[in-house]
């Protein structure tokens, strides 16, 4: 598990976000935490150990970010709430992950899809977040871009593999591709939170962003030989608590020991 939030300074946003970022924090902790425990169902079942461990690896990163942001949440919403009361004390309807996260891992194309996706948002963010205004936020992001590169190219390298491999693994790719689409567009589709916080100047420009992504992803795809999907109908509603079925059975098994045995410690 990931060291602490690194101290630093206190923030300097604008006074204007102080009632903005607890939730935007709050969102990108959840997002953090759901992607690692879907990752951490592969340990043990990967397809050979060398990608077992890669992907038990990149669930422990994200798991040590989303610890340090349920840290600055809690910090910034000043009820005494701890980082395991935000992670494991509530409802599905509670959690502002976006969609995608928490889908079912499938077969491993559909995994690698599934991060692929995340990761070519997640990589663009942190890089402009680590020169935002906010302070604590910039030291996450410093923190974790390292990681966040290495896991983008894992999952872009993957894509290839996948797209101009076996006919088999195109397949695979293909129905990956065919499923997943539709939640991408959720991740660049701003809040009423995050939209506040652009127009504040402490987040980037999702619009930006999107084509910095967008190059990306062409790019892979070439190399892959896979055609570029049409745009899709964007599946909304993760980031403001509505969810599919997936995510209550997820958190009845990522909360059960803190719920059974509320307050245990080790």
């Amino acid at each position: 598990m990931s060291a602490p939030l690194p101290e630093t300074p206190a923030t300097s946003v604008p006074a204007a976000a102080s009632n903005q970022l607890f939730p935007f924090v709050l969102q990108l902790a959840d997002t953090s935490l759901i992607l690692a425990h879907r990752l951490s169902e592969w340990c043990g079942h990967g397809p050979v150990l060398e990608q077992d461990l890669a992907l038990a690896n990149i669930a422990l990163d994200l798991l040590g970010e989303a610890r340090s942001y349920y840290q600055y949440a809690a910090e910034l919403e000043g009820q005494g709430r701890t980082e395991d009361d935000l992670a494991y004390l509530r409802s599905a309807v509670e959690y502002r992950n976006p969609l995608l996260v928490e889908q079912p891992n499938g077969d491993f194309a559909h995994t690698i899809l599934r991060q692929f996706l995340f990761d070519n948002f997640h990589y663009h963010l942190l890089r402009k977040l680590k020169d935002g205004p906010d302070t604590q936020l910039a030291a996450i992001a410093e923190k974790s871009v390292k990681e966040a590169a290495y896991h983008l190219k894992w999952s872009s390298e993957w894509v290839i593999r996948l797209g101009d491999g076996t006919d088999e693994s195109r397949k695979r790719l293909d129905k990956a591709i065919a499923t997943l689409w539709r939640f991408g567009g959720e991740l660049t589709t701003p809040t009423a939170t995050e939209t506040a916080l652009q127009e504040i100047g402490v987040l980037p420009d999702y619009a930006a962003l999107l084509a910095e992504m967008q190059a990306h992803t062409a790019h892979v795809f070439a190399e892959a030989t896979v055609p570029l999907p049409a745009p899709a109908f964007a599946q909304l509603g993760g980031k403001t608590g509505r969810h599919t079925e997936h995510l209550g059975y997820l958190l009845s098994e990522l909360q059960y020991m803190q719920r059974t045995y509320p307050g245990l410690t080790w």
